[in-house]
């Protein structure tokens, strides 16, 4: 199969050089960065110059697979691509989009005869060596199209968990279903962190590594996150002290927790596993400060002072 490939980055490439190192199928790929692309070229891609230029070498019925930033940059290369693209053709969307921009972009692509194909896609850096978890949502025929890109994608199919990308209905719903995922990630990633905050605190001398390893050998907690924690502690020391303690988000929290709101699911957890993010860069700082004036307005309890005038 012959795949359009827009965005190069680090998920981006990786998947390139997959397509290219475990199949026959031909990638022809593109990016903003020169870099990028010749690297591309390395694992066995044809390099393009820009979208016509991509979209001319690929042989009709075209897929072009999109993984460039949410928002602006995916809309901006969809509606490029709108413009080039023929009836039949189909576009894939791997990046982190909110379904609901996707449902719009398919009733907008329509009239044209155009495919759009929304895919969640799961496994940051690690894809390349383990495969990429894939939540998808299209029509069935553009679906079964792209399947034997998918199939090589996604990590090997098992008797026990099935395949490793599954087709969850119509356009929308696989990034939907990638929006909980990642709320569901915010939820565990904040337990196991408050954890072994505990662990720092206590009167043992604990060794953060040496327990998250530990868990890894047959605990109910064990996972791939806690993994990921007894690497960090390997890599960054116990303390994770080259570390700072700021985290950012990537917008899929909030989307789920909006999700919840109007469909009036209680979600606590992962709600307040966004809000423990947005304390971390400081925006709690106010509301310690009018804690501290309450109790010292009408208890009398002692202040600490900023230093300076």
């Amino acid at each position: 199969m012959q795949l359009g490939f827009i965005g190069l980055g680090k998920m981006g490439g990786n998947m390139v050089h997959r397509i290219h190192r475990d199949s026959d199928h031909t990638v022809v790929a593109f990016d903003f960065s020169d870099e990028a692309v010749k690297e591309a070229e390395g694992t066995g891609a044809t390099g393009a110059s820009g979208l016509e230029d991509l979209v001319g070498k690929l042989e009709a019925p075209r897929t072009v697979w999109v993984m460039v930033p949410a928002g602006d940059p995916t809309q901006e290369t969809v509606d490029k691509l709108a413009e080039l693209l023929e009836e039949g053709d189909t576009i894939i969307d791997g990046g982190n989009t909110k379904w609901k921009d996707d449902v719009r972009r398919a009733e907008e692509l329509k009239p044209k005869g155009i495919n759009y194909v929304d895919v969640g896609t799961s496994g940051g850096v690690w894809g390349l060596e383990v495969g990429y978890c894939m939540m998808v949502g299209g029509p069935d025929e553009a679906v079964e199209r792209a399947a034997p890109i998918l199939d090589i994608l996604a990590p090997h199919e098992t008797e026990e968990w099935g395949k490793g990308w599954g087709h969850m209905g119509p356009t929308g719903s696989g990034h939907y279903v990638k929006m909980v995922h990642n709320g569901i990630e915010y939820g565990m990633m904040q337990a196991y962190a408050e954890g072994f905050d505990l662990f720092q605190q206590c009167q043992f001398d604990l060794d953060n590594e040496k327990i998250a390893k530990l868990w890894m050998q047959g605990s109910v907690i064990r996972s791939w996150l806690c993994g990921l924690a007894a690497r960090a502690f390997e890599q960054d020391g116990n303390d994770l002290a080259p570390l700072k303690g700021f985290v950012n988000d990537s917008g899929e929290g909030r989307w789920t927790i909006e999700e919840a709101i109007e469909n009036d699911v209680p979600m606590p957890v992962i709600t307040t596993s966004l809000f423990a993010r947005f304390y971390s860069r400081g925006n709690g700082d106010f509301t310690a400060r009018v804690l501290a004036a309450l109790r010292n307005q009408f208890g009398g309890h002692a202040v600490e002072k900023q230093d300076g005038p």
